[in-house]
């Protein structure tokens, strides 16, 4: 979801306790006793982690600002190599199975996948959940999402008890409470690298701007040419740099109509011309990076695919508030329910998606490896994360979200690999 309400690197975050154990493979399914095979429920520790600390979103900003020589930072991305200019280029809802599926609609990016993560080929991760808020949080911060704070589009504020939503930050929130950590940005900053942020006037004064990608200097323009024009000026601005630009449409085409509509194929085309754009006017001794927040899937409009809590009783029993997005949910149970609510998402959704409780989510490692003390309580007292193509929709409370076609959160394949495509002059 492109972000209307736009992030931070200090001291270590607190430590916790929560700390990811090694994963054990889980039970094999066990026989009846009339020999029907019954799936067992999809294991939280069986779920696919993002490469926290070697390749993931939080690791990007740190491992070029480290390159830069900017104090306080390390690169923990091996493959990337030091420049002395670099550029983020952030494509809303790109992700990396969606470009390898459309070479015909993005020849240029399509040109550059084998020199993605370093000349590896690979993509990198984003981050639990994958979806915009908490990805330009770590994005911005340098952190995986149990030390920024931002653990998913929507969730429960401990001091107040209500749902905050982290994209449009509603209900207001002091940002630099809810988000203390400084930015990569900022530390480039303080250290003289000439720090630039190129994107829609329209997130320039932003709490999530504010919390997540703050430091230097922001300058908005509309089109998208002018933006990649802009960047490639900041760029050659001074002898070190570290400039991020950012389009949203092709998140927007996807939610609206799917990731392969002809609307989405369009964006595609266009977001490919930018990409091109931008690397032809590289300044001498800059490399840039092209990545996206999170990938997107389609999701069918029936009954089977779309469960709607709104008018399902089994999983609204004993719930409080129901946060995060269809595939990346953060349920909170009223007091005392915790455990039954738990025990019944399991069994009514158990072999489709990831159910945790907040501990063994935690423990799995799905926010990251700690997770900071003011950041516990915003996770849901149950966790569930989507394996199949399906969604826990909420008809009523969340209409617009609910009637979307492309959709994003959770842990597999198509909406955590994102590319990081390079051109270096």
């Amino acid at each position: 979801m492109p972000h209307t309400s736009p992030i931070p690197h200090t001291p270590p975050p607190v430590p916790s306790p929560h700390t990811p154990p090694s994963p054990h493979t889980p039970p094999s399914p066990h026989t009846l006793g009339w020999g029907d095979v019954h799936p067992e429920h999809l294991a939280p520790d069986s779920a696919p982690l993002p490469e926290y600390g070697t390749g993931s979103l939080a690791d990007l900003l740190p491992t070029l600002a480290a390159g830069m020589g900017v104090p306080g930072t390390t690169g923990t991305i091996p493959e990337l190599t030091p420049a002395d200019r670099n550029c983020v280029f952030l494509i809303d809802g790109l992700g990396w199975e969606q470009l390898k599926a459309h070479p015909e609609e993005a020849p240029f990016m399509a040109s550059l996948t084998a020199a993605s993560r370093g000349g590896t080929g690979r993509p990198i991760t984003t981050g639990y959940p994958a979806t915009t808020a908490t990805s330009l949080a770590s994005v911005g911060t340098g952190l995986p999402p149990g030390a920024h704070g931002l653990p998913g589009y929507t969730v429960r504020n401990p001091d107040t008890g209500e749902l905050m939503n982290q994209l449009r930050w509603q209900p207001w929130t002091r940002p630099d409470t809810w988000q203390p950590h400084p930015t990569v940005f900022q530390l480039a900053h303080r250290a003289g690298v000439h720090t630039a942020q190129v994107s829609s006037p329209a997130f320039a004064n932003t709490p999530l701007t504010k919390v997540a990608l703050s430091g230097g200097t922001f300058h908005g323009r509309l089109s998208g040419e002018e933006r990649m024009d802009l960047a490639a000026a900041q760029l050659a601005a001074a002898d070190r740099s570290l400039v991020y630009t950012y389009y949203a449409e092709v998140d927007g085409a996807g939610h609206r109509f799917g990731v392969d509509s002809d609307t989405w194929r369009g964006q595609l085309m266009y977001v490919d011309r930018l990409v091109q754009r931008l690397a032809e006017q590289l300044p001498p001794r800059s490399a840039l990076y092209v990545t996206a927040d999170h990938g997107m899937i389609d999701v069918p409009f029936d009954d089977e695919h779309r469960i709607d809590f709104d008018h399902d009783w089994e999983l609204s029993a004993g719930v409080a508030l129901l946060g995060g997005e269809g595939r990346a949910r953060h349920v909170y149970a009223v007091p005392g329910a915790a455990a039954d609510v738990l025990t019944c998402w399991r069994e009514v959704l158990g072999e489709q998606f990831w159910v945790a409780s907040r501990d063994e989510a935690i423990d799995a490692g799905w926010f990251g490896p700690r997770i900071e003390d003011r950041v516990y309580h915003r996770i849901g007292d149950v966790v569930a994360a989507a394996r199949d193509d399906v969604l826990v929709i909420a008809s009523e409370r969340e209409p617009k979200e609910s009637a979307m076609v492309g959709n994003h959160g959770s842990l597999t394949p198509a909406e955590q690999l994102v590319p990081l495509l390079e051109v270096r002059s």
